[in-house]
């Protein structure tokens, strides 16, 4: 955090577009902010820092518009922050604060938003015409020229079109895009299905475990990518044993698979994948709520 109050005050002393995209270009590398916050044990300190540095990112945006890297680093962040620091405490709200958890609900989806439109910038940059493509529905150009290294915009701009939606699903213009977002992440899988140590597939747990048949859900796919993405994190991910428990176990009622999932998901060591220790952190606490208000969600005796 010094680092970067010592960077905003560099930057409002100078307009230089060449220390600006440096200071971009350090801020947006995948070895510098990145590990620093999502390695910490600390979900409230992140908490209270990372609207600062998201501010700051913005401020650098204005000064380097056409850094790809910043704006994924900034959309990304918006996306994390807002599933990480406003969805899932409101999730956790009370019925008697259904208020409140609708203002954050729609708080939540505005940031969604906000840091997918950076991130479809970013791929705008990279490929110039990429965001009329898609808006058309023409995938195969929107597509033609993306490698592994467009995987990241691809993956974060799509969870983030997603999680809006989810938020809200009476959003009917919205509603009416969420195929970009799934032809996007389709796309991220082709071309590199081991991103985040499965991430990818910890979407489709979720995607297809949601979804009822009709619109294309499918509970044997949603455990085919749960199988995958246990694998290729080693198990050392959270997040998919959340997803599975919340969708394909709550749809099909099958309370006990709800239990050893999530209690499973609570066994799992945070600090056998430091990158990750803050998000397994954080699905360690949606698993022990839920586990917490299991007769919300199954009919027991």
């Amino acid at each position: 955090m010094l680092r970067i109050i010592l960077l905003s005050i560099i930057l409002s002393l100078t307009s230089c577009s060449l220390i600006v995209n440096r200071v971009a270009d350090s801020l947006s590398s995948p070895s510098s902010s990145g590990n620093t916050f999502t390695s910490d044990d600390d979900p409230e300190l992140i908490a209270d820092a990372l609207p600062f540095a998201l501010k700051m990112y913005e401020t650098l945006l204005q000064n380097a518009p056409d850094n790809a890297n910043l704006h994924l680093t900034t959309g990304s962040g918006f996306i994390s922050y807002a599933n990480a620091f406003v969805e899932t405490p409101a999730m956790m709200l009370s019925d008697e604060e259904f208020e409140t958890k609708q203002v954050q609900y729609l708080r939540a989806k505005k940031l969604y938003l906000r840091g997918r439109d950076y991130i479809l910038k970013g791929l705008n940059i990279k490929h110039r015409g990429f965001i009329e493509y898609l808006n058309e529905s023409d995938y195969a150009n929107a597509f033609l020229k993306f490698s592994r290294e467009d995987v990241p915009f691809l993956y974060w701009a799509a969870a983030g079109w997603m999680a809006a939606y989810s938020v809200d699903s009476f959003d009917f213009e919205l509603s009416t895009t969420i195929k970009h977002a799934v032809s996007m992440m389709n796309e991220a899988l082709r071309l590199d299905e081991t991103y985040d140590r499965g991430a990818i597939h910890d979407f489709f747990i979720s995607y297809y475990g949601a979804l009822p048949e009709s619109m294309g859900g499918s509970l044997k796919k949603a455990r085919e990518h749960f199988a995958r993405a246990v694998e290729l994190s080693g198990g050392t991910k959270v997040s998919p044993y959340v997803s599975l428990a919340t969708t394909v176990s709550i749809k099909t009622q099958n309370h006990q698979e709800f239990s050893k999932l999530l209690n499973k998901a609570l066994l799992i060591d945070v600090n056998q994948n430091p990158d990750n220790r803050l998000a397994n952190i954080i699905s360690q606490r949606k698993a022990r709520w839920y586990l917490d208000h299991k007769e919300d969600k199954f009919l027991l005796e």
